[in-house]
This record gives structure tokens, C-alpha cells and sequence, in this order.
């Protein structure tokens, strides 16, 4: 099962990095629908927006793809050497990526509750990846592990974004898109954080049961 979901996670993860590199590296940013829609919405974008809007892209692309590679104890079991370059890409991608998300957060659409809602996303993306780099450097293996799925669950916040955002369209019209958009910036993490919270608790609950299973035989 738990190859089964790697399969799937890494699936929409390269498929929504793909996406992302062809609508704003290939092509301009300024083709982008989302760009187009914030210019209809009458917002103001200057030349360091698009440069920070190019950074969380470049970054977060990067972050998107390398985490599965990071989270998978046969990948790293094979190979640590690689494991720990690919985590030091990843945790810098995290960085720069995060950085530009939270310049980006203050100037997105919905309103404050959006801007307040994608401002703590980025926060919380970089906190714990700080918490995930100061366990490995203690050398406590469970904790890194354990920051980095849930690092990741915010990561992927960029492939459920895409999954709510055509959903909500749909359900409530364009014409809503402000609102439902203010709605898509907490719910294309918060539910993550929840379910990745609740793998952990349930992984290390079988640990410890394993464990007093092996003491006691």
C-alpha cells in the first residue's frame, strides 16, 4: 500500500510540475492564466513580482519532484549518498521557494483571508524544514523523517491547489472565483497537514507496538 500511494503521489507531482514548467517557463508567465486573471481583476504587477513568481515556481517545481525521491526509505536505503545530496537540493528549493511564496502571499487574490491563508503556508513550509535540517544535524532519524512528511504535505499543497481550483470553479462559477479562491488557500494545505499528522501518529504507534512486541518475546 504504502508503494502504492509513492506511486501515486510522485504521479501528480511530476504531472503538476510539468504543467507548471510548460505554462510559465516555456511559455511567458504573462500567458499564465492565473497572471491573466489577476490582471482582469485590475491587480498590479511589476517586474520584482514576476521575478519572485518565477523563483517559487523554479523552486517549488524542484521541490515537488525531488521530495518523493527523499521520502523513500528503498531510494535511500540503496544509496545515502544520493539520499543526502538530493536533501540538501530539496531544503534549498524549500528555502528560495518559500522566501518568494511569502512576497507572493501578500499580493494574492481573495483578499486578506487568502493573503492570510498562503502567508502561513509559506511559514509553515520553511519551519519545518528548519525542524526537519535541526534534527538530521542532532543526528535524531524518527525526527527528521517525521519533518519531512509533514514538510512534504505542504509541498503538495501545489498539486491539491490544482485539484480544488477547476473543482470549485465548477461548483460555484468564475464569477465567485474571489471567494472560492480565499476558500482554495487554506484548504490546499490545511486538510494535508491533517492527514500526513495523522500517518505519523499512526506509524509511530505501530513502532511502539512492535517494539513491546519484540521485548516481550
Amino acid at each position: 500500500m504504502r508503494k502504492k500511494w509513492w506511486f501515486i503521489v510522485s504521479g501528480l507531482a511530476i504531472m503538476i510540475a510539468g504543467y507548471s514548467v510548460v505554462q510559465y517557463i516555456v511559455f511567458h508567465a504573462q500567458q499564465a492564466g492565473f497572471v491573466q486573471l489577476k490582471l482582469m481583476l485590475s491587480a498590479t504587477l511589476n517586474s520584482f513580482w514576476y521575478s519572485m513568481l518565477y523563483i517559487h515556481i523554479i523552486f517549488g517545481v524542484l521541490a515537488l519532484v525531488i521530495g518523493p525521491f527523499t521520502l523513500s526509505s528503498t531510494l535511500r536505503e540503496k544509496n545515502m549518498k544520493r539520499h543526502k545530496r538530493l536533501g540538501s537540493i530539496y531544503m534549498i528549493s524549500i528555502l528560495f521557494g518559500g522566501v518568494a511564496g511569502l512576497y507572493l502571499a501578500f499580493h494574492a487574490t481573495g483578499g486578506w483571508v487568502a493573503q492570510l491563508g498562503f502567508a502561513l503556508l509559506s511559514i509553515g513550509w520553511l519551519i519545518t524544514m528548519f525542524q526537519a535540517l535541526a534534527n538530521i544535524k542532532q543526528r535524531n532519524i524518527q525526527g527528521h523523517q517525521k519533518w519531512m512528511l509533514r514538510n512534504y504535505a505542504l509541498t503538495f499543497a501545489a498539486v491539491t491547489l490544482r485539484i480544488y481550483l477547476p473543482l470549485f470553479t465548477v461548483l460555484f462559477g468564475f464569477e465567485n472565483f474571489q471567494y472560492s479562491y480565499a476558500v482554495i488557500a487554506w484548504l490546499c494545505w490545511v486538510p494535508n497537514l491533517f492527514v500526513m499528522e495523522w500517518y505519523i501518529q499512526r506509524k509511530l504507534h505501530v513502532f511502539i507496538d512492535n517494539r513491546h512486541v519484540t521485548k516481550t518475546t
